[in-house]
């Protein structure tokens, strides 16, 4: 059913992961996966809590997820990710936690993800491009880490910031963006216990193309609020400024929403390709907040949504 989000499919429905694993062998000796691509110890499980998050969906297999991807960063190709990310550096890693909270700091991974429940969560993933997949990532609420830190009653908006690396991360050596890539939520979506922050994917650590190793994930939204690589978290009073909305605000709105009525201006956002069925798949129709509707519309109780793309 399109607007549940939990089901009763169990992870062992997810691609058996020796299955993907021989395959993934197979395509970095291809060349296809870089070495050392892969965040923290090879294959290693992160034992998440499994969930019933997943509407009898289908997940992508791990090579989809991790060779067809944008991060710019990287290069602009959709497996430029996959080529180039290897050369990135993610031990160590600090995030900083600054703004309204109770608590700032520079944080270590570790320090910033101690005593969270990781949970793997199969949500739906739909570029703003009208592609999608379905991903198995392993995460934890955002709004426990914000608790962990603590909000102060003035904070109405979480931002983030991407890592700036150009000597790592050579797509940064072009002016396609204004580096860092800068993303933001409101405070409530931020809060929203389908919010998460991603450390992985198949109950492994979060491969490098991907953003590792700590991503935003906000399944509703399309997939380019999802911001990578994370380095800065921001309790701010005032909307932050978006990477995208300054590239091209007509284009690209803050809320982003997934929104099958409202087009994109150069194309229609009504269907999508599914990633993994061929050049030749059949498009399917695009469903209102992704297909999770019912757990987020009354975050926008008044809004006009196509107003606020």
């Amino acid at each position: 059913m399109a607007g549940r989000y939990r089901s009763d499919l169990k992870w062992s429905d997810v691609t058996p992961k020796a299955g993907w694993l021989n395959r993934r062998e197979l395509m970095a000796g291809a060349g296809a996966l870089a070495a050392g691509a892969i965040a923290g110890p090879a294959f290693a499980s992160l034992g998440a809590k499994k969930t019933s998050y997943g509407s009898d969906l289908e997940p992508n297999s791990f090579e989809d997820i991790t060779s067809y991807n944008n991060f710019y960063e990287f290069g602009t190709g959709k497996d430029d990710p996959a080529r180039n990310a290897h050369r990135l550096t993610i031990d160590p890693w600090t995030v900083k936690v600054d703004g309204l909270v109770d608590k700032p700091g520079d944080y270590s991974f570790d320090d910033l993800v101690s005593g969270m429940t990781l949970e793997e969560r199969i949500y739906r993933f739909r570029c703003v491009e009208a592609w999608s997949m379905v991903v198995p990532w392993v995460g934890f609420e955002l709004a426990d880490l914000l608790n962990k830190v603590g909000v102060q009653p003035g904070a109405k908006y979480v931002a983030f910031e991407t890592l700036v690396r150009p000597d790592e991360m050579t797509g940064q050596r072009r002016n396609v963006l204004n580096w860092p890539y800068r993303e933001g939520l409101r405070i409530d979506e931020a809060m929203h216990p389908l919010t998460i922050m991603a450390t992985g994917l198949y109950d492994e650590p979060m491969p490098k193309q991907n953003g590792a190793p700590i991503r935003l994930v906000v399944p509703w939204k399309y997939g380019f609020k999802s911001i990578k690589s994370i380095v800065r978290i921001s309790l701010t009073e005032d909307e932050p400024p978006t990477s995208w909305n300054l590239a091209n605000p007509r284009e690209y709105g803050f809320y982003s929403n997934v929104n099958p009525n409202v087009d994109h201006p150069r194309w229609s956002q009504a269907s999508e390709r599914q990633i993994g069925g061929g050049l030749f798949a059949k498009r399917i129709p695009t469903l209102m907040f992704n297909g999770y509707e019912k757990e987020v519309a009354g975050l926008y109780s008044g809004m006009d949504l196509e107003e606020f793309y």
